[in-house]
């Protein structure tokens, strides 16, 4: 290897550490496999006395030697792989999303058509009736009867018939129209109703794959610390073996209290998520204090790109851009639109490293393009309006620092821009 471990890791953000242990948890099958494996594999490696009892003899000392590069080697590879799975789980995620999105505004499409066509008949139909009571108001058969009783006016009476006949394809032309209109209108009705039952599908199909993403990302940085650790173990052991440097058992005893810290935190983490608490930050309000209607700009900086279809700058192909761009500085704050608890704080694909805030009510907010290492919340948190809760980056699809802000009612996308209005807040 050309470039040792912790050169490898360190050139890495904290962000693809994460997401690089991904790959580990995917091919496992499943998350609650992670757990059994890195401890089967922790408890594999050689002992401080182990390596001792190899420098006893040349080729135990060698053969040591072999197997802890081999098992550095490994962890080296596993990071390497596990980023690419986690990029790959988080794309799951945004197409899930975006594909539901697309199907929302599809919906919509239709069902406006169909509630046009429903009032172009109920128009046809109305306007049909009138014509209807007029001819029986004056009816042919009246004017018949005339003729007979009245020869002198046949002339006028006559003229009234041929009239009366025009009204008649006249009515029967609005009803065979109105009898279209209505066919019409039943039928995007129809369409507006099949695409609305598999809104459902999409809907679901989209929070499973954040749900799986956000716990890729949970166990993989679970996965990235258990690894650190037992790499500085792993490369303590090889000092000793391969030099003459003296206290590299302090490197190796470090290694086996953090791994102790380590699992003593997930304990207290367990134990905290069991009694139902929760993390607050200590940031406070940050963004300003909220509106009347607990609404606050969730960054500064002016809008860019709006909601809306567009070709996307960084694929060039035209799609959906679900959201408002905002563009202040790279780094500067993103704030909590409104008050809510975290439901995603990982790596979203396209979204780059993305927040998602349920702030209840069927409403939820989204904040993509984060800065590595920019995310200052965790899922379950609840944080207020106007708390800031990440830092403005370009991760993801992005050509250049900006925030992407989304507002989603019943997990659809919605146009931030009217969304936030109504709440008194311009973005």
């Amino acid at each position: 290897m050309s470039t040792s471990l912790p050169q490898f890791l360190r050139s890495h953000s904290r962000r693809r550490l994460v997401a690089a242990a991904v790959a580990v948890v995917l091919t496992t099958g499943t998350l609650a496999a992670l757990a059994p494996a890195t401890t089967a594999s922790a408890a594999s490696y050689p002992s401080w006395d182990d390596v001792q009892k190899a420098k006893a003899s040349k080729s135990a000392q060698q053969a040591k030697v072999t197997q802890i590069k081999e098992l550095i080697a490994d962890l080296s590879a596993k990071a390497s792989a596990a980023e690419e799975a986690a990029d790959a789980a988080g794309t799951a995620y945004q197409t899930a999303q975006t594909k539901y999105d697309e199907a929302t505004l599809k919906q919509q499409k239709l069902q406006s058509q169909a509630d046009d066509a429903e009032h172009t008949a109920a128009a046809s139909e109305e306007q049909a009736g009138q014509l209807a009571a007029q001819l029986g108001r004056a009816s042919a058969n009246d004017v018949t009867t005339d003729i007979l009783t009245h020869p002198t006016k046949s002339g006028d009476l006559l003229y009234e018939l041929g009239a009366m006949s025009k009204l008649t394809e006249q009515a029967d032309g609005i009803y065979s129209q109105a009898s279209q209109d209505r066919g019409v209108a039943q039928g995007l009705a129809d369409k507006a109703d099949v695409a609305k039952r598999a809104l459902g599908d999409l809907a679901a199909a989209a929070q499973d794959k954040m749900r799986a993403a956000q716990s890729a990302a949970d166990a993989a940085e679970a996965a990235v610390d258990a690894q650190d650790d037992n790499r500085a173990r792993l490369e303590a052991q090889l000092t000793l073996l391969t030099s003459n440097a003296e206290d590299v058992e302090a490197g190796y005893e470090k290694g086996v209290r953090a791994e102790k810290a380590r699992q003593a935190a997930i304990a207290a983490a367990a134990a905290r998520a069991a009694a139902g608490a929760s993390a607050t930050s200590q940031g406070g309000t940050g963004g300003g204090t909220p509106n009347s209607s607990g609404w606050v700009r969730p960054s500064g900086g002016y809008q860019t790109s709006p909601y809306g279809y567009r070709v996307d700058p960084y694929t060039h192909y035209r799609a959906l851009h679900a959201g408002v761009d905002l563009a202040p500085a790279c780094y500067a704050p993103i704030y909590a639109a409104h008050s809510g608890t975290v439901t995603f704080a990982a790596n979203g694909g396209g979204y780059g490293n993305e927040v998602v805030l349920d702030n209840g009510g069927g409403i939820s907010t989204a904040y993509g393009h984060i800065v590595d290492g920019g995310i200052l919340v965790s899922v379950g948190q609840h944080v207020s309006a106007g708390q800031q809760i990440a830092k403005i980056g370009s991760t993801g699809w992005s050509t250049g620092c900006h925030l992407h802000f989304e507002t989603r009612v019943n997990g659809a996308a919605v146009d931030p821009v009217p969304f936030m209005a109504a709440r008194g807040i311009s973005v």
